[in-house]
């Protein structure tokens, strides 16, 4: 009986009619063997025919193969029960180490008899098609002003290339690092990471790596079995068995000692991990998202970081900016956890006026994002029913603010008479080249900025400098 090779090879016009087509095709033999490779692969790929005859289909390194990794062997594909699959959107690796978008479709060849005898896959790239649906995410983004991704709110562009970053990748399983200040919302970064990948329904576990000492946190993060040390009264598993199939996010990176530098070290270079007690490697299907509110480059060159897991940790870095960084999102987020606040409330609090925004923005927000909403849930609590005002303000902000004001205020008038255009050009730059609010800041007319800018040849706006 003739075999699926042979049967391809004595049909030249079959051959010649797959060589035409645009739409990237393969065909495996029943070993799970690449036995046809047409044009079109090649120029998806970037492999030859040449290259992958008799290899199997795994040198693509498909991401998901119809919805989950690629099987071991032919025998263990779904393809043979269902004998069709897809279309599915997936990642397959070029020649070249990059990624490409594609969707696939697949189903078996059968000979005269109905016998199967291969499979044929059909690819077709979509990158263009990503890039295109990416241009109207951002259209939209841009006309809306406003977005939301994996419950983070925000409409500025620093956001908006956050936002970009965590799609980017959560369709992957590479390792990312999220670095901010404390408060900026990493923990949320890392959900909305999961939440949007393939891995999302499967767990995603948390440890918090500056919580524990030393050898708690071994026993947490690897598990131990029993009799490993005082009080192993059982044989429990750790955190990172426990994300198996998720993701594990571990928050305050930089606070790991040395010694479990070494171990974390090991479960990125070989994904596998050995109990408290014990020596049986055992292996792990998991991806690892970082955080820490330290700079970890300063830590390596200092020698309390090591290097080599630097880089390991920081493959797809993703910053987080201060809240002060991102003013624009300050009203979007008010009202977003006014909105919060108010679910099972009564009475609710109808809003904040504009005096107690003003003060809002005018704030540093040392604690960021998550001093924010405690500022929401104060006020709450003193302007029930009604709307929040100034004076329904945590101390400390409204405080800092009016020392701010009055000594930024005191200091403008005291030196306008020593100004130079330096100083006017400085200042102009913090208000954001408002004519009106520098007028305001120093106790002058607006009519004198005007004249001073002329003096000096200062650009009227900000775009001409």
């Amino acid at each position: 009986m003739e075999n699926i090779e042979s049967e391809i090879h004595n049909n030249q016009f079959t051959k010649l009619l797959l060589e035409s087509i645009s739409e990237g095709i393969f065909i495996l033999d029943m070993n799970g063997k690449i036995i046809l490779w047409n044009l079109a692969m090649e120029k998806i790929t970037g492999y030859s025919a040449y290259e992958v005859e008799g290899k199997s289909c795994r040198i693509l390194d498909f991401n998901k193969c119809f919805g989950k990794e690629c099987p071991g062997g032919m025998g263990e594909c779904d393809i043979l029960e269902y004998e069709r699959k897809g279309p599915t959107e997936c990642l397959l690796s070029h020649k070249d180490g990059y990624a490409i978008s594609v969707r696939k479709n697949a189903r078996v060849i059968k000979n005269i008899k109905g016998k199967i005898i291969g499979v044929v896959e059909v690819v077709t790239d979509i990158t263009e098609l990503e890039k295109t649906k990416l241009k109207m995410e951002e259209t939209t983004r841009r006309l809306g002003g406003v977005n939301i991704c994996g419950g983070i709110v925000a409409k500025s562009d620093i956001m908006q290339n956050v936002f970009s970053f965590i799609k980017a990748s959560a369709s992957t399983n590479t390792t990312v690092l999220i670095e901010g200040e404390s408060g900026t919302g990493k923990e949320l970064v890392a959900s909305a990471i999961h939440s949007m990948s393939e891995r999302r329904n499967n767990p995603m576990i948390t440890v918090n790596c500056g919580a524990l000492p030393e050898s708690l946190l071994e026993s947490e993060l690897f598990g131990h079995i029993k009799g490993a040390f005082t009080n192993a009264n059982n044989n429990r598993i750790g955190r990172f068995e426990m994300a198996n199939g998720g993701t594990i996010f571990l928050d305050e990176i930089g606070d790991i000692t040395p010694y479990i530098q070494v171990k974390l070290l090991r479960v990125l270079q070989q994904k596998e991990i050995e109990r408290v007690g014990e020596s049986k490697k055992r292996k792990i299907d998991i991806r690892v998202i970082a955080a820490t509110n330290k700079n970890l480059k300063t830590l390596v060159d200092k020698g309390i970081f090591r290097e080599d897991l630097y880089y390991r940790l920081k493959v797809f870095p993703i910053f987080l900016p201060p809240l002060r960084k991102r003013k624009e999102d300050i009203s979007l987020l008010v009202d977003h956890f006014i909105k919060i606040n108010n679910q099972g409330k009564n009475p609710k609090v109808k809003g904040i006026s504009k005096s107690a925004i003003k003060f809002f923005m005018d704030y540093s927000w040392p604690g960021n994002v998550r001093e924010l909403i405690n500022a929401i849930e104060y006020a709450f609590v003193l302007s029930p029913g009604k709307q929040i005002e100034i004076e329904d303000i945590p101390p400390e902000i409204r405080t800092q603010n009016l020392e701010f004001k009055e000594n930024r205020i005191y200091e403008k008038k005291l030196d306008f008479n020593k100004i130079d255009k330096k100083k006017l050009t400085n200042l102009l730059k913090e208000c954001d080249w408002n004519k009106a609010e520098v007028a305001r800041q120093i106790g002058k007319s607006r009519t004198l900025v005007w004249k001073y800018m002329k003096k000096w040849d200062i650009p009227l706006r900000k775009e001409e400098l």
